[in-house]
C-alpha cells in the first residue's frame, strides 16, 4: 500500500457527525482518513473512508468498502467514502455496498470519480408516495467542475443525486435499476450528461398505475442549462421529469439524442418553460411527451410513436374517448411553442394535442402562439388535435392514415393552415430586439427587421402585444396604459414555414414608491421563531431597488413582513382605496405555499387593523404562469371585494402595514417586493 493511511481514532482534529456513522463504537471499525495518495489492499475489506487532503488520488484497486452485510437494504446506515471541502481529488476503482451512501462529497471541485461501483446500497423499492431522503449511490452537495465517468450504481434508491452542483460532467456511467431515480437534480446547472445507462428508475407493484413519481432523471428547483446527450433512460415510471412543485421551475436545459421509451408513465414529462427536445425516442409510454405548463418550449425532429396502446402502457387516458397521445401539451399553459420535424406514428389518440384549460371553457388559459410544422403524422386517431387554443400555425405536415388528420375542437381561433409550397423547403429565422420592462405611459420599440429568410424569401410579421393590440409590421413601438403582465408575441412566415419570438413583458406605474426605494433597512418582522434579513436589490422591478427578505432561519409558519418597523408612518386613509406591490419570490420548500396569500394587514395600532386575504392561494396559482420565475403584481382593494375578504373596519390612519406569507415547510425563503403604494 502507497501512502499514507490515518485512522480516525490517531486524528482527533476531525469531527464528523452521527447522520454519517451513526453506529461507530466499539464494535464497529472506525473511518479511515486518508490525506496522502493512496492505493488500497484489493485483498483487504474496508469499513468507511474519510478523504481528508485536497490534490490527493485514491485508487480502491477493486477494494470493497462494505457496510451492513445483512438486513434489509432500508435499513442500511453510514456512508462508504466522504469528502468535505476538499478539491482537486481523483478517486478510482473503489466498490462499497451495505451503505445509506456510497460516496457523499460536500463544498468540493475538480474530482475524477472513475470506475467506482456503489451498487447495493440503501434501496426501497416499497417505499409509497413522496420524499425518502438522498441517498443511495452518489450525492454530491456544492460540487463543482468535476467529472464523474464509467461508474456503476445499480439497486440502490438514487443513484446520483446532485444538489447546487454546477458545471460537472456524467459520462458512461451505469446508474440504472433504481428504486427512485437514476439521476437527480436540485439546484444544479450547466452540467453534462453524456451517454449514460439512467434506465429502470421505477418504483412499482404488480397492477400499480402511477408508479409513485419513480423516474429515471428528475431535474427540479433551479436546475438550468443543463446538457443531457445520448443517454439511456428506458423504462422508467417517467423516463424524464422536469418538476416544479415548489414554483421554482427549471429552464434552458437541452435534451438531444436521449431514448426515453417504454415508460410507464410519461416518456418525457415537464412543467417547466423554455427547455428544447432534439431528436430525442419517447415510445411505447403512456404518453410521449407531456409537457403541461410548459411554456417557450422548442420540440425537434423527436419520435414519439406509439404511445398508449391498449396492450401497451395506458395510464391516466384524458384526451376523448380514454386516448393518449405522442406530444401533449395539457392541464398548464404552453404559450411560444414549437413543434416541427417530429416523427407521431400509431399513437392511441394524438400524434399532437394542444389543449387549454378544458375546465373554464379557456378563461383561465388557452393554448397561445403556436406553430406545428413539417411533422410526420400518421396512422394516430387523430394526427392533430385543438382545444381552447389560440394563434395557430399549422404548415407542411405529412399525413397519413389518421382517424381525422386536424381535429378542431372548442375554443380554437386564430388558426392559420398554409397550403403546399414546395418551393419553400426552410424556416425563416426570427430576430427580435427589444425590453422586457416598460413604464406606463410611455412608448416602447421592439424590432424584428433583422429577421432573415436563408433563401430569400419576402417575410410577413405579425405582433400581438398582449393587450388587444396586433400589428404587422417588422418594427412596433406601442405605449401601454396600466401596470402589469404583458404576454408579447411575434409570428414571422416566408409564406410557408414560420418562427416565432416572445418577450415576457412587465410594465410598471412610474409613481412614487411607498417602502420599497433604497429603505430595507425600515422593514422589520412578525413570528418570533423567524429571523429575516431585507437589503436593497438592485434587481428590482420598479424604480431603482427592491426590498429582498431573506427568512432565515424561518419557522414555517406565516411571517409578516412589515413596514415601517418604527410603526409611525402616520399615513391618512381617506381617498385610498387600494394597495398595490410588485412581488417575486424563491420557495425552495416541496409543496411550497399554505393557503391564501399574500395576506395583508393595514395597522393603525396592534387593537385596530384590517384583515385583507385573497380567497385563493396567489402564490401558487399566479394570474399567469410566466410569474413563477418573474412577478406578480397585487391590486389589494381596501374595502375588501370578490376576491379579497377584508375583516375589521378600515383605519382611518395607516401606521404600519404587513404582508404574510406561509410556506408548507422550512428551509431558506426569499420574498421581494417593489412598487408599494397606496393609490
Amino acid at each position: 500500500m502507497n501512502g499514507r493511511i490515518i485512522s480516525l481514532a490517531a486524528c482527533l482534529g476531525w469531527m464528523w457527525s452521527a447522520a454519517v456513522w451513526p453506529a461507530c463504537g466499539a464494535d464497529q471499525e472506525l473511518p479511515l482518513v486518508i490525506t496522502h495518495d493512496t492505493q488500497l489492499d484489493p485483498a483487504k475489506t474496508y469499513g468507511p473512508i474519510v478523504i481528508g487532503a485536497s490534490g490527493i488520488t485514491v485508487d480502491g484497486r477493486g477494494a470493497w468498502l462494505v457496510g451492513a452485510t445483512a438486513g434489509p437494504a432500508r435499513e442500511y446506515q453510514g456512508v462508504a467514502v466522504t469528502a468535505r471541502g476538499v478539491s482537486h481529488v481523483t478517486l478510482r476503482n473503489v466498490r462499497a455496498k451495505g451503505w445509506e451512501t456510497g460516496l457523499q462529497i460536500e463544498d468540493g471541485s475538480h474530482w475524477t470519480v472513475e470506475n467506482c461501483d456503489f451498487s447495493d446500497n440503501f434501496h426501497d423499492p416499497d417505499f409509497g408516495w413522496g420524499e425518502n431522503g438522498r441517498r443511495g449511490g452518489i450525492v454530491l452537495d456544492r460540487v463543482h467542475h468535476s467529472m464523474f465517468r464509467s461508474n456503476r450504481a445499480n439497486r440502490v434508491w438514487d443513484a446520483c443525486v446532485l444538489i447546487a452542483s454546477h458545471d460537472n460532467t456524467l459520462s458512461g456511467n451505469d446508474f440504472s435499476h433504481t428504486s427512485n431515480t437514476c439521476l437527480k437534480m436540485w439546484n444544479s446547472c450547466r452540467n453534462r450528461v453524456l451517454q449514460n445507462d439512467l434506465s429502470y428508475g421505477l418504483r412499482i407493484s404488480p397492477g400499480e398505475v402511477h408508479a409513485r413519481d419513480s423516474t429515471c432523471v428528475l431535474l427540479e428547483s433551479g436546475s438550468n442549462d443543463n446538457h443531457f446527450l445520448e443517454n439511456n433512460c428506458t423504462h422508467g415510471g417517467d423516463g424524464v421529469f422536469v418538476r416544479a412543485l415548489n414554483g421554482w421551475v427549471s429552464s434552458g436545459n437541452v435534451f438531444e439524442r436521449n431514448d426515453a421509451s417504454y415508460a410507464h408513465n410519461n416518456c418525457f414529462e415537464a412543467w417547466c418553460p423554455r427547455n428544447r427536445y432534439v431528436g430525442n425516442k419517447a415510445n411505447h409510454g403512456s404518453y410521449g411527451f407531456w409537457l403541461g405548463a410548459s411554456d417557450q418550449t422548442v420540440l425537434l425532429d423527436n419520435e414519439a410513436s406509439y404511445n398508449g396502446l391498449p396492450d401497451g402502457h395506458h395510464n391516466s387516458p384524458h384526451l376523448p374517448d380514454g386516448t393518449h397521445a405522442g406530444i401533449v401539451f395539457m392541464f398548464g399553459p404552453s404559450s411560444h411553442t414549437i413543434a416541427r420535424g417530429n416523427t407521431c406514428v400509431g399513437n392511441h389518440g394524438a400524434g399532437i394535442a394542444v389543449c387549454g384549460d378544458v375546465d373554464s371553457a379557456g378563461q383561465k388559459w388557452r393554448a397561445y402562439h403556436w406553430i406545428i410544422q413539417q411533422n410526420e403524422l400518421r396512422d394516430n386517431r387523430w394526427g392533430v388535435y385543438l382545444e381552447y387554443a389560440d394563434w395557430i400555425d399549422l404548415a407542411a405536415n405529412r399525413f397519413a392514415n389518421n382517424g381525422e388528420d386536424i381535429h378542431v375542437a372548442r375554443g380554437v381561433t386564430r388558426l392559420t393552415r398554409y397550403p403546399d409550397n414546395p418551393a419553400i423547403q426552410h424556416s425563416p429565422q426570427v430576430s427580435l430586439a427589444g425590453p422586457a420592462f416598460g413604464a406606463v405611459g410611455q412608448p416602447v420599440t421592439w424590432d424584428a427587421a433583422a429577421s432573415r429568410d436563408p433563401d430569400g424569401h419576402p417575410l410577413t410579421f405579425r405582433w400581438d402585444l398582449g393587450d388587444g393590440t396586433v400589428a404587422a409590421e417588422p418594427r412596433v413601438t406601442h405605449t401601454f396604459s396600466a401596470p402589469g403582465f404583458y404576454r408579447v408575441g411575434l409570428t414571422v412566415n416566408n409564406g410557408l414555414l414560420s418562427d416565432l419570438a416572445w418577450r415576457d413583458f412587465y410594465v410598471v406605474d412610474a409613481g412614487a414608491e411607498w417602502g420599497t426605494e433604497q429603505v430595507a433597512s425600515a422593514w422589520g418582522w412578525i413570528d418570533p421563531q423567524s429571523e429575516v434579513q431585507f437589503a436593497d436589490d438592485p434587481a428590482g422591478i420598479a424604480g431603482r431597488f427592491a426590498v429582498r427578505a431573506l427568512v432565515q432561519p424561518y419557522s414555517g409558519m406565516m411571517v409578516h413582513l412589515l413596514y415601517p418597523q418604527s410603526r409611525d408612518a402616520a399615513v391618512p386613509l381617506a381617498g385610498k382605496t387600494r394597495l398595490v406591490f410588485w412581488l417575486r419570490a424563491l420557495n425552495e420548500n416541496l409543496p411550497a405555499w399554505q393557503g391564501p396569500q399574500p395576506v395583508v394587514t393595514l395597522y393603525e395600532s396592534d387593537e385596530r387593523f384590517a384583515v385583507l386575504t385573497p380567497k385563493q392561494d396567489l402564490l401558487s396559482s399566479r394570474p399567469n404562469n410566466e410569474e413563477r420565475e418573474g412577478w406578480s403584481y397585487f391590486v389589494v382593494p381596501l374595502a375588501g371585494n370578490d376576491q379579497w375578504e377584508r375583516t375589521g373596519d378600515l383605519p382611518k390612519t395607516l401606521n404600519f402595514v404587513t404582508i404574510g406569507c406561509d410556506s408548507w415547510g422550512a428551509p431558506p425563503l426569499q420574498i421581494w417586493i417593489d412598487g408599494m403604494s397606496l393609490q
